[in-house]
């Protein structure tokens, strides 16, 4: 058992900074010197603590004393066998784990819902994506997880898959059945990698999911920053047996993450983790008593609907994690983006985010009584002032998957041109659509645009429905590929030519 106490890389920045050092080397601000207006605003601590790689400090790329230690810490407070920090986000723990395990042309089992992160990581390594779709729970609009059922299913039609890419929780707070899929995977001696972006607090507490190291998962990238109280940018990635070698995992790190990490990022990552580790339990005893009140309170009010445990079970949700608060605002007559509007506009409340039909409230560590009951006042104020209509926002099955005919790195890398959409049938998408709700893509990179995903983007449009990806913010126009050889084009010649 380690010393969870231990905060090496905050100890060793705090010496540093009271030694007083006179700074002859990077950052140029020179502890704040340069940079007085900033220094006034923040204070002079903190830009004393913005420093760099030294001997006192590790290095990151090779880390040898204070980092390797408060990886280690974090490792046995996570249950695995490895931890590495992250600085450039979840997103390059996610994309590591990906290059980590595909070579170009190789398989991943990964959902059709997977954070945009996983398409660059499938574009950075040439990996074929085999997509599977995730439940949707059309009462709120949203998608949830995936089944070991279809997981299985995948894995029968592509045993050469080299990875089961799985999201846990998704970020309305619904976990699949990570164990049993974890299991399904794994007699298949195919390792199983974990999106954890909104996950980092599900270790510390037994009311919550399971999280992915506790599911016997062989990677999973955790953003501290969400859930676990480090600063904005600042993740875990988590490894555990013996499928991935952790050299190989950390050289990959080491090409796409950046040599000069900022030690205030650090410093909270070894922070957070020895609150969670010592005080965990808690914290989040206190977080989960404040979720509840706010779920009782807001589903008590007349034209509100909150997402609660009647999900669990169904397909694509084993578990809640209680602490994302869905709030269905339709019977109110309006949307969600209209109420996060009116929270931030009338009632300085910003949410976590607004689709079509709902906000979603994220409950954490930092959250009191005050901000609790303050937060319960403005829905019942917003309320009482609009009298319950009975509002069907419309949203239709969505297409189905379309033919991939490139691979999204190649997407990427080809010459493209763009058309307007209503005449892109039969065109090969340089792009993504994705249609919230329910957060999955329409089309991603090198698939074929049919007439029924045209259609359904312009009903969409027609409900003021949130659709992100193109560069086009009116989505009049996508963007396409010019003279590219098919994927199935170039199977077809090679099978020819070993005939």
């Amino acid at each position: 058992m380690l010393d969870q106490t231990r905060t090496p890389i905050f100890t060793a920045l705090k010496r540093y900074v009271e030694e007083g050092v006179l700074p002859f080397h990077v950052p140029g601000h020179k502890q704040g010197r340069a940079l007085p207006e900033f220094k006034e605003y923040v204070g002079e601590r903190v830009l004393a603590m913005d420093l760099t790689c030294m001997p006192d400090l590790d290095n990151i790329c090779n880390p040898r004393s204070v980092i390797r230690e408060a990886e280690e810490l974090t490792a046995e407070a996570y249950g695995a066998d490895h931890a590495f920090f992250l600085v450039n986000g979840t997103t390059s723990g996610i994309q590591a784990m990906i290059l980590a395990l595909c070579n170009p042309g190789d398989k991943i089992i990964i959902p059709r819902n997977a954070h945009r992160s996983a398409l660059g990581g499938l574009i950075l390594s040439g990996a074929r994506p085999i997509y599977i779709e995730p439940e949707i729970n059309h009462d709120f609009g949203i998608s949830m997880g995936v089944t070991p059922e279809k997981v299985e299913r995948a894995l029968n039609e592509h045993p050469d898959a080299k990875a089961v890419f799985i999201i846990n929780p998704n970020y309305y707070g619904t976990a699949p059945a990570l164990k049993e899929i974890v299991e399904v995977a794994h007699r298949y001696n195919v390792p199983v990698v974990v999106d954890e972006a909104h996950g980092a607090h599900l270790k510390f507490h037994p009311a919550l999911p399971l999280s992915a190291m506790e599911a016997g998962a062989d990677l999973s990238a955790v953003s501290a920053h969400k859930l676990a109280g480090s600063l904005t940018q600042s993740s875990f990635l988590l490894a555990r047996g013996d499928r991935i070698d952790p050299k190989h995992l950390k050289a990959v790190l080491n090409i796409s993450q950046t040599t000069s990490p900022s030690y205030i990022l650090l410093a909270s990552l070894d922070v957070a983790r020895k609150q969670m580790a010592l005080w965990g339990r808690q914290l989040l005893d206190r977080t989960l008593e404040i979720a509840h009140f706010i779920r009782q309170e807001l589903s008590g009010i007349e034209g509100l609907r909150v997402l609660g445990e009647e999900v669990i079970g169904v397909p694509g949700c084993h578990a809640l994690d209680p602490t994302k608060i869905t709030v269905n605002v339709q019977d109110l007559g309006l949307s969600g983006y209209e109420m996060e509007n009116i929270l931030r506009r009338e009632y300085r409340i910003q949410v976590e985010l607004s689709d079509l039909y709902n906000v979603l409230l994220l409950i954490s560590i930092g959250d009191d009584w005050e901000m609790a009951r303050q937060v319960v006042k403005a829905f019942k104020d917003i309320a009482s002032h609009r009298p319950v209509k009975n509002v069907v926002r419309f949203c239709p099955p969505l297409p189905a998957i379309p033919r991939m005919s490139v691979l999204p790195r190649e997407a990427f890398y080809s010459q493209t041109r763009s058309i307007e959409l209503e005449y892109a049938e039969g065109e090969i998408s340089a792009e993504a659509i994705t249609a919230y709700p329910p957060g999955i893509p329409l089309v991603c990179p090198g698939e074929v645009i049919t007439r029924e995903i045209i259609d359904y983007v312009n009903l969409l449009k027609k409900e003021q429905a949130d659709l992100q990806g193109p560069e086009d913010p009116e989505l009049k126009y996508i963007r396409v590929l010019k003279d590219t050889v098919s994927l199935l084009e170039r199977e077809a010649i090679s099978r020819a030519g070993r005939a």
